[in-house]
């Protein structure tokens, strides 16, 4: 099922000039509802689970930065009835394939991780906005903590394909729950681990690791998700030296589609604060507007 759909200019201008419909580009899906086939669902560590599952075109041609709505099965005694959102890890379009790290933490998790290969999961994206990666930056910084390490990993490849390298300041609680470190590596980024039992997780810290990448010509933006202090060292460091940024930002979803209104949130657009869907206007926004 599809939901959504793009069409080009020059079809909506046939149309709107009674141009003939036979002229017109052909109606293509961009968000689609499907039933996909389990692949991999496995441990990465303690508390990730990575899943991967066989898609269509449509949902294999997601964008870093953009999520899933999961209607996860139901464990034993339990119903979770919404779809669950779920961050991009992962898209192949020549496997078309995509795939998710999540954490069991409630019904919607305990029921996907009860998945096998060869399971269906009904699937619904790829759903909002995604990063954006201007063709002239040569350097970016990514951090991230917890889940936003998932979130920041499709940066890698579409980073390589962009000809920038990728420094990566990941913070954990400790070294061993650190994830996507090997997925960065093998797209050339430089990873900086930095976690709370080893006493370096802490903004100070990170902001001494920025200053140097700056100092050294080597941040011309920053891309973030997981952490509101880190967050903040990012937005005072970006005004400090004029970078610009982006923020994916987490939040409770219903529909995922804008129209429950479940997930809104302020941002301080030039000095006004205004409410945004992160579902829909997101859940990537400009980092120096976004409140914590």
């Amino acid at each position: 099922m599809s939901i959504q759909h793009d069409q080009s200019q020059a079809a909506r201008s046939g149309a709107a000039i009674g141009g003939d419909a036979c002229s017109a580009a052909p109606w293509k899906a961009s968000i689609v509802a499907e039933l996909a086939e389990v692949v991999r669902n496995e441990a990465v560590n303690a508390e990730y689970r990575h899943l991967v599952v066989n898609c269509s075109e449509e949902a294999a041609a997601a964008q870093p930065g953009q999520f899933f709505q999961l209607l996860c099965p139901q464990p034993e005694g339990e119903q979770p009835f919404l779809r669950r959102p779920m961050s991009l890890y992962g898209a192949d379009p020549d496997k078309r394939q995509v795939e998710f790290l999540y954490k069991v933490t409630g019904a919607g998790t305990r029921g996907l991780d009860m998945l096998k290969p060869g399971d269906g999961l009904d699937i619904m994206g790829p759903l909002g906005v995604g990063f954006t990666l201007d063709p002239s930056w040569r350097h970016i910084v990514a951090v991230g903590r917890g889940a936003g390490l998932a979130t920041l990993a499709p940066l890698a490849k579409a980073a390589k394909a962009n000809g920038t390298q990728v420094t990566a300041v990941f913070s954990a609680r400790r070294p061993e729950l650190l994830v996507s470190v090997d997925l960065f590596h093998r797209h050339g980024a430089d990873v900086i681990a930095v976690t709370d039992s080893e006493a370096t997780s802490g903004p100070a810290n990170v902001e001494r690791i920025l200053r140097r990448h700056i100092a050294e010509g080597r941040c011309d933006a920053f891309f973030t998700c997981g952490s509101s202090r880190l967050m903040r060292v990012q937005q005072r460091l970006a005004r400090e030296f004029r970078l610009p940024g982006q923020v994916a930002m987490e939040q409770q979803m219903a529909c995922g589609i804008g129209l429950c209104y479940c997930c809104v949130r302020d941002f301080n657009v030039n000095g006004e604060i205004v409410n945004r869907r992160v579902c829909w206007n997101g859940p990537v926004f400009d980092l120096m507007e976004a409140l914590p």
